[in-house]
């Protein structure tokens, strides 16, 4: 009787920590032209904010990124991510070279600095927009390249905590959750982790639709990977053709909800970083969105 007791014990132990939710990190771009490391972090939980975006600062200056570190530590705000937003196969050598070198010196700041990534998007082939749409853009050639790219950056930096990511893209590689646990496989380097933008996925009805069951399987399937997600609504225009617009969130038909829980249940949450608003209001509006729908959820912010 007594084994029978423990037996019950543990499983109700184990389903107690898999219905435990963790404090949410969450974060934004803040319009001010604080640059006092400390300062600008205590301007990030005056917002109700414990994830930024990576300061604007140069990989050569020791002091600034020691200072940040430093600053940002003091008021537990985590710097979620460095964006390098180049193509990293621009069809001339000479650019993709340049680009790749640029976005190398990211994954060194990220891991200088204490971000948790780097991220870019894996490119395009497109001639005439650097992260537009192209029938290559779903080839073994792009998914070779891409693999090559992350190598070749990760190899050349060797970071001790910061990973190398690629933005999830609709129209062009990783474009699905599959092809971006095809990509982790392929690349095989430590340093190579997810970046989850659930919104950048959503390029048909179904998905539009059915978005919370996307959520799902990319926490599923890519979570133990995930480091930072950005946070973006999808609006569906009727038209002729099939037009999905970003919008507030809140003002449009992504899961929230299952977002939430989803982030709130890994061991830490990774940051959700708002982006892509043009305003403090529009800002304003969508963080109130996040913390009433966590606080209904009963979920706690960091």
């Amino acid at each position: 009787m007594c084994g029978m007791n423990e037996v019950a014990h543990s499983q109700t132990a184990k389903q107690n920590q898999k219905d435990k939710y963790h404090p949410l990190r969450f974060g934004a771009p803040l319009f001010t032209k604080e640059s006092d490391p400390e300062k600008l972090a205590q301007l990030y939980r005056e917002e109700g904010y414990s994830a930024a975006y990576c300061p604007n600062v140069s990989i050569n200056n020791k002091d600034a990124i020691a200072a940040y570190k430093k600053g940002f530590q003091k008021f537990n705000v985590i710097i979620s991510e460095v964006g390098r937003w180049y193509n990293l196969l621009d069809s001339d050598s000479e650019k993709r070279k340049k680009n790749i070198q640029i976005v190398t010196e990211g994954l060194a700041l990220a891991d200088e600095i204490g971000a948790l990534c780097c991220v870019d998007i894996a490119g395009s082939f497109n001639p005439k927009r650097w992260d537009g749409p192209h029938p290559d853009n779903f080839s073994k050639t792009f998914f070779d390249a891409a693999v090559e790219n992350a190598r070749k950056i990760i190899d050349g930096v060797k970071p001790v905590k910061a990973k190398f990511c690629y933005e999830m893209m609709g129209w062009s590689i990783p474009e699905s959750p599959d092809r971006y646990l095809k990509l982790l496989k392929a690349v095989d380097r430590k340093g190579f982790g997810v970046h989850l933008d659930p919104c950048n996925l959503v390029n048909s009805p179904e998905k539009f639709y059915r978005n919370a069951d996307l959520i799902n399987e990319c926490f599923d399937k890519l979570g133990k990977w995930i480091v930072s997600c950005h946070g973006k609504d999808l609006f569906w225009e009727a038209e002729m053709n099939v037009h999905f617009r970003e919008v507030i969130p809140g003002t449009g038909s992504m899961d929230y909800r299952t977002y939430l829980k989803r982030l709130a249940k890994m061991n830490p949450p990774p940051p959700l970083m708002l982006e892509h608003l043009s305003s403090a209001q529009e800002y304003n509006q969508a963080r109130q969105f996040v913390i009433n729908t966590a606080k209904n959820l009963g979920l706690e912010f960091a």
